[in-house]
């Protein structure tokens, strides 16, 4: 199991975890907005019980941390880097994102 950083919670590795799994056979990273992100983890799937507000405020910390990035600013849409990735495999020391 890898550890959670301090200020991280649940619906962090779940929006991770989700974006990482739309990565395409040939490796492009899917970006998606927050409404898409809840949707899909909220009334698809139902891993989480959240808002979409708390869905989109949480990608934002996660991309001011470096585990996201967002890719179309104007339309809000974010997707999972290297970091993020690296984090959900456990290779990453999580006390590099403590501050």
């Amino acid at each position: 199991m890898r550890a959670r950083v301090s200020w991280m919670n649940e619906a962090d590795d779940a929006i991770l975890e989700y974006l990482q799994e739309l990565e395409t056979s040939t490796g492009h990273r899917i970006s998606l907005p927050p409404t898409a992100v809840w949707y899909n983890l909220v009334e698809e799937l139902a891993v989480l019980d959240r808002s979409q507000n708390t869905i989109s405020r949480r990608m934002n910390v996660l991309a001011e941390a470096g585990l996201l990035e967002k890719t179309d600013a104007k339309r809000g849409y974010y997707r999972v880097t290297d970091l993020g990735i690296a984090y959900l495999e456990g290779e990453l020391d999580v006390s590099e994102l403590e501050n």
